[in-house]
């Protein structure tokens, strides 16, 4: 990369660290305004937008492993329990739907792909991202319980739906004949291996640190860093052990939310910074790398496959989902547009390119299309669809925007939102 295309990436950190509030009360997202710089940058010629994924696949799977970890150490498992039955619904059965349902949808769309493929694409794309919907879950006009139902969905579907990519890209591999492929079921052992692995290192290391801070023995400052590093060592035991490093991640977040105590959640505030950092790279590669591809080529297939992934088979599955739920028609249908797809739906593309090779390409490039109109619906819909349906709420009746706290969960690449408290 020139040094002029390095200049212009820290140059545009630096701007979006100054004004970063302004942009987000016009509903200009990190991920809307990465992805344009991104662009720009390769249609000045200041980056090769064609090159090979493996210049970014280190950037991508730190930033896995970051957001995974974060996403579930952050977890309040405490303040949870008043709803959890519709967290259960949806992640244990709205989530499951939408994987399914985009895979068969995928499988009509695109009967090359096969059945490994078609499932990568429908698991890749299942995941949402609350970062690309910032105001829902930072708008007070909307109930805080309905904010903190999108954003514990956000920070836990990626870490459910790891398992089911990482088999796919298996199976996938497998079909092709690709040398050193193992198959759907070494995929599996390997996940329950890095299961075992990253819940015995989360559990572990929060342990140890909360010894340590008894004993007087540990410093603050560098708590932070010992946290990023205990990641990274959940990430790097499982590989070394034919684990799979990313399950090893979120396992091991869960177990370190356990077990670290109540300073655990500030310890998590260096890993956050850094996850948002190298989060805002992959945004600026996707600029890159994806959207020139996708508005030069479009694909009257693949764009109807995007919409129906954004529309049809978020919502439906929502709602069904949602049923003995006790929410209104309104609640469901907001909870069912807000699932956009972003980062961890990148990060699944890129590992299959990685993976796969050009057999992915088409895979990878459904992907693409379906994140970047992602990024343009819902990044423009989320201030106005937020205010509108907090106006509803509060003229039907419905909870008080601050009747309870939202949990303090990590939103990627941007400022950690402060806690709504509860009225005194």
């Amino acid at each position: 990369m020139e040094l002029t295309a390095i200049l212009l990436i820290t140059a545009t950190l630096f701007a979006w660290a100054l004004v970063s509030a302004r942009l987000q009360q016009a509903d200009l997202t990190a991920p809307v305004v990465f992805t344009a710089v991104g662009a720009a940058m390769a249609w000045s010629g200041l980056v090769d937008g064609s090159s090979p994924p493996e210049a970014v696949t280190p950037i991508v799977e730190i930033t896995l492993v970051w957001v995974l970890f974060c996403d579930a150490a952050r977890l309040p498992l405490q303040q949870l329990r008043r709803d959890v039955g519709r967290y259960v619904r949806l992640l244990g059965v709205g989530l499951p739907l939408t994987i399914v349902f985009g895979w068969v949808l995928a499988l009509w769309f695109f009967p090359q792909f096969g059945l490994w493929l078609a499932l990568l694409v429908g698991a890749a794309l299942a995941p949402t991202d609350a970062a690309l919907g910032i105001p829902v879950v930072t708008n007070p006009a909307v109930p805080s319980r309905i904010r903190q139902l999108i954003t514990v969905e956000s920070g836990l579907n990626d870490g459910i739906a790891t398992p089911v990519v990482m088999v796919a890209i298996a199976g996938a591999a497998a079909a092709a004949g690709l040398e050193s492929a193992h198959g759907p079921g070494s995929a599996a052992v390997a996940l329950l291996i890095g299961a075992g692995v990253g819940a015995a290192a989360g559990a572990l290391g929060g342990w140890l640190l909360q010894v340590a801070r008894r004993h007087g023995t540990a410093t603050e400052d560098f708590a932070g860093i010992g946290v990023l590093a205990l990641s990274l060592l959940s990430y790097t035991g499982a590989l070394a052990v034919d684990g799979n490093g990313f399950v090893a991640a979120f396992c091991a977040g869960l177990a370190f939310g356990t077990c670290a105590g109540q300073r655990g959640p500030a310890e998590l505030v260096f890993v956050e910074q850094m996850g948002g950092l190298v989060s805002l790279l992959v945004w600026l590669a996707f600029g890159a790398i994806a959207v020139p591809i996708v508005i030069d080529n479009p694909d009257p297939t693949t764009l109807l496959y995007a919409v129906l992934s954004l529309t049809l088979v978020r919502m439906v599955p929502v709602a069904l989902s949602s049923l003995g739920a006790r929410l209104d028609r309104e609640t469901v249908l907001f909870i069912g547009w807000f699932g956009p797809r972003g980062l961890a739906s990148l990060v699944f593309a890129l590992l299959a390119l990685e993976a796969l090779g050009p057999a992915a390409d088409e895979a990878a490039s459904v992907i693409a299309v379906t994140v970047f109109l992602s990024v343009l619906a819902h990044g423009v819909s989320a201030g106005p669809l937020a205010a509108r349906y907090g106006r509803q709420q509060r003229a039907a009746g419905g909870a008080a925007p601050h009747g309870e706290p939202t949990p303090d969960l990590p939103v990627r690449g941007l400022p950690r939102r402060a806690r709504v408290s509860p009225p005194s």
